[in-house]
């Protein structure tokens, strides 16, 4: 009898719990869409703005501007591996309060920058901790706060963090004309110090999956014992799908950005004309983020890889017949949309693949893959532009890369144990 009183009063408990998980995943999608919009700073274009300032008051080329920022980009991508193993082992909290702080404290150096090794140095800081590791833990923070819903979740992420971030370049231009660009660097490291810190002490304390948090290894009786390690994840072939996907995505839609100038030029396009393309690729971003989040959680992800490939391949021609009219909105739209795809397949796919556990330590080792291969492509497109005469060729012959990606992602990986939980992969 007191069994059968204590199960009754044990039912209304469960039920009138689950409703608050729900709750605080809304608000912390908001903070970690915050937190990745304020990387802006270290991300490509954050550090646009400052390139004319930093060629004229340091008396450097754009050669060794450019090849100071390669070889910070390509350096800070080193450590990214380690940091998802110190999100793994200290929970997402912590990390962002330690990784915002030292963020700051990067961006403050970049205010002091004398010389091409300083301003190389400097770069590794913000590209390591702005665009890498405050990228990896809000990027973690939303696929760990939501479960069923996380491409959905992680789709209405990557767009709204796409339209804030494109106030940012916006913003750090108006700074720089009225207090120079040193006083700007220092700015953005204040706003950074007071709203990246405090989210993740006081925003982040409620994240559904708080036993992350706990500064030590997961604990085994909470954690999933199936879910993979690392070095479990790196010999399966699904692992290599998503780098091959994400690196090509990296590579090629870096490349063609870098060098948009120049190759809108050689299609008669002005460069104001050639600027004013990015709020396409922001429309294209923004429905395929949105769509491709819907269709992971409504469709499953199966084929979506290889979707995300086609859009690839579909812009590098659209560029190779570039011309002013509509031709050249179509590429913009479906290079945008390509990105947009691409982030939210990547985010939702390795935990849907490989677990939560460790999390961190995978996608900072994607990520690794990822930042590396970004840095290379400019210089790829660039030689193959040179050996060919223009980039109508050139870019013909890079799309067998996302080619061969494609292909590869529609093979099987009859060799990766499934989840103790639904694999989202199953339910295409």
């Amino acid at each position: 009898m007191g069994g059968a009183i204590c199960h009754r009063m044990a039912v209304p408990t469960t039920t009138w719990q689950a409703p608050a998980v729900r709750r605080p995943s809304i608000l912390v999608l908001g903070l970690a869409t915050v937190t990745a919009a304020l990387t802006g700073p270290g991300q490509t274009i954050g550090v646009s703005v400052f390139v004319d300032d930093l060629v004229s008051d340091l008396g450097l080329s754009r050669e060794q501007v450019s090849g100071a920022y390669l070889v910070g980009t390509l350096a800070g991508a080193i450590l990214l591996p380690w940091v998802g193993r110190m999100i793994d082992r200290r929970g997402v909290r912590l990390a962002q309060m330690a990784i915002g702080a030292a963020f700051a404290l990067a961006l403050v150096n970049m205010s002091f920058v004398q010389g091409v090794v300083w301003l190389a140095i400097g770069f590794a800081g913000i590209r390591f901790l702005g665009q890498g590791s405050l990228t990896l833990v809000s990027t973690m923070t939303v696929s760990l706060a939501f479960d069923r819903r996380r491409g959905t979740a992680l789709g209405i992420f990557s767009t709204a963090t796409s339209a804030l971030m494109a106030l940012v370049p916006v913003a750090l231009a108006l700074l720089i004309a009225g207090f120079g660009w040193r006083n700007t660097w220092l700015i953005a490291a204040g706003v950074v110090l007071v709203t990246v810190v405090p989210i993740g002490y006081f925003g982040l304390r409620s994240l559904p999956t708080g036993h992350l948090d706990s500064g030590s290894e997961p604990d085994a009786a909470v954690a999933d014992r199936t879910d993979y390690d690392r070095s479990e994840a790196m010999r399966t072939r699904s692992f290599w799908i998503l780098a091959s996907v994400t690196g090509s995505a990296g590579m090629l839609a870096t490349a063609l950005n870098f060098h948009q100038i120049d190759l809108m030029g050689q299609a008669g396009i002005s460069q104001q004309a050639a600027a004013a393309l990015f709020l396409p690729q922001v429309l294209g971003s923004t429905i395929a983020g949105l769509g491709f989040g819907y269709a992971a959680d409504r469709f499953g992800t199966r084929y979506l890889p290889a979707v995300s490939m086609a859009l690839l391949i579909a812009a590098l021609l659209l560029a190779a017949v570039i011309t002013a009219g509509p031709v050249v909105i179509v590429y913009s739209v479906t290079l945008g949309a390509m990105g947009g795809a691409v982030r939210v397949v990547s985010a939702t796919l390795l935990p849907a693949w490989f677990g939560t556990t460790h999390l961190g330590s995978i996608q900072g080792g994607m990520t690794f893959f990822n930042v590396g291969a970004s840095a290379l492509g400019p210089v790829v497109l660039s030689a193959t532009e040179a050996g060919f005469g223009s980039y109508s060729p050139a870019v013909v012959v890079l799309a067998t890369i996302p080619a061969a990606a494609l292909l590869f992602s529609l093979t099987v990986d009859r060799h990766r144990r499934p989840l103790g939980r639904v694999d989202l992969v199953s339910t295409s």
